[in-house]
């Protein structure tokens, strides 16, 4: 009996160390939400506009009309928190100024700033 139990110690040992892994090293995800400095600046865009059109043209896209009225269906755009107005806004915004440009959901943007803002925001964040 006991050199059974010894016998199940050691596969249970040697089961345990096959089954540890290392850990691999971390390699961060990148955020499709967000488009950093570092990635306009390699690319070269002069504006925000270039920019969102080349590197995530699915956030200038609108999903099927949340109002009645269809001019209001629209994504929106920040600016330091400060609401600019539609897309066409964001080529006045020239790319040194800007830190991140983020894509909010609509869901996340209605919860945020109200109904209206059911087809997402593009919020873009500069050095203040």
């Amino acid at each position: 009996m006991r050199s059974a139990f010894i016998r199940s110690a050691i596969i249970l040992v040697l089961t345990s160390a096959c089954a540890a892994r290392t850990p691999s090293p971390s390699i961060p995800l990148e955020d499709r939400n967000v488009l950093t400095q570092e990635q306009l600046i390699e690319h070269g865009f002069a504006n925000a506009l270039e920019a969102v059109q080349a590197l995530r043209p699915n956030w200038l896209q609108t999903r099927g009309a949340n109002t009645l009225i269809a001019n209001q269906v629209r994504v929106l755009v920040y600016l330091d928190d400060t609401r600019l107005g539609g897309t066409e806004t964001l080529g006045s915004i020239a790319t040194p100024s800007i830190v991140t440009i983020r894509h909010i959901d609509g869901i996340a943007a209605s919860a945020r700033w109200g109904l209206d803002h059911g087809q997402g925001v593009i919020l873009v964040s500069t050095f203040r």
